[in-house]
């Protein structure tokens, strides 16, 4: 057995944990389930992967349960993995998923990548009246995950939304690790609705007790954005942003690109040409400066917003599936319509591939280009 312990924590999991376990046992991992209190099959289904499934009485901390599932695990390099992520595993990636404990040493923490698709409520969703942002109903996201770690020098800490942290007080070191995981966990509203909820109430409670902090401030704002909400996620945002935050954070860059969002929904568009000032810092992504590319065109600044989607479809980092790519040209073709250039229009259209939206454009206009 390779010296890697998967653990999971669960409550009510049915729909999903059977598919997780599956996918994982397929490896010579050990696997250790947390349950926080099921009702329904989840239990059950955990036992017939492993026998080591325990019970944890919930008390409204991720962090704990995380760490309760660690301490019951054998190996000391563990796997965090949540019952909506399903492990995606080829047979190139196989070789090098066995070999994963030589790919890190116990003072690094391991980044997977891990794909979300997530249901965009009605506010997000693109129509040519509301001037949307998103042009499809679900849209995917690509993140950056640290969870594979050596659990004599990292734990958890933070209630919801946990973070690990080194034992020494010394930052960790992230690298990337070769594992990529599917998460079904936001695919539908329905998913999206009662996860934000918790979620919500959970850091409610914990911005109570700790007082002002930026990634609680951030999380809070980033849970009502989630739910279209952006006149209460706004806010916090702004609150977060008015702090002392280091701009090397993940999470900072995606508070400024929801932040944007935010004032673009709220029909701030002015306001929003205030991230100019930062684009220096932010720049480095293609989600940043599809941003920039949707500011400039909501103030009509046409030139300069396909300067930026240009600009998108050469970066290769990105967060967002298609802000690099389809997205990025659809919304040339748009500009392009909007000025009367149907040839032009066309031209960048036909770039989107199989994007829907773009392909009804341009059979909306190709009697005229």
């Amino acid at each position: 057995m390779l010296p890697i312990s998967v653990c999971i924590i669960a409550k009510n999991e049915e729909p999903y944990i059977e598919e997780c376990l599956r996918r994982l046992s397929h490896f010579d991992w050990e696997i250790v389930v947390v349950d926080t209190g099921s009702t329904d099959r989840t239990i059950e289904i955990a036992r017939a992967y492993t026998p080591n499934v325990y019970h944890f009485d919930w008390i409204n901390d991720f962090s704990a349960a995380r760490n309760y599932s660690v301490r019951k695990a054998s190996n000391n390099y563990i796997l965090v993995v949540d019952c909506d992520e399903y492990l995606q595993a080829d047979s190139v990636a196989e070789d090098l998923i066995a070999h994963l404990t030589e790919q890190i040493t116990p003072s690094q923490a391991g980044l997977f990548h891990r794909i979300s698709p997530s249901a965009s409520l009605s506010s997000l969703e693109h129509t040519e009246s509301d001037n949307n942002i998103y042009g499809e109903s679900v849209s995917v996201s690509h993140e950056q995950i640290a969870r594979f770690f050596h659990r004599q020098y990292t734990h958890y800490e933070g209630t919801i939304h946990e973070q690990l942290v080194s034992r020494c007080g010394k930052p960790l070191e992230f690298i990337s690790v070769p594992l990529t995981f599917y998460h079904v966990g936001y695919s539908t509203s329905d998913m999206k609705h009662k996860k934000a909820s918790r979620n919500i109430a959970m850091l409610e409670a914990s911005l109570e007790k700790q007082g002002a902090d930026p990634y609680i401030l951030f999380q809070l704002g980033q849970s009502y954005f989630g739910l279209a909400d952006y006149s209460l996620a706004l806010p916090y945002f702004e609150q977060a942003l008015s702090m002392d935050v280091n701009e090397k954070e993940e999470y900072v860059q995606t508070m400024v690109e929801s932040y944007g969002y935010c004032l673009l929904n709220l029909q701030l568009s002015a306001r929003a040409l205030e991230l100019e000032g930062i684009y220096h810092i932010f720049s480095k992504t293609a989600d940043f400066v599809f941003l920039m590319g949707l500011i400039y065109m909501n103030n009509a600044m046409f030139h300069q917003a396909i300067h930026e989607f240009l600009k998108a479809v050469s970066i290769t980092k990105y967060s967002v599936e298609g802000v690099n790519s389809y997205k990025a040209y659809y919304n040339i073709g748009v500009i392009y319509e909007c000025m009367g250039d149907m040839g032009n229009a066309v031209k960048y259209y036909d770039k989107c591939g199989d994007y829907t939206p773009a392909i009804e454009r341009k059979n909306a206009i190709s009697p005229y280009s």
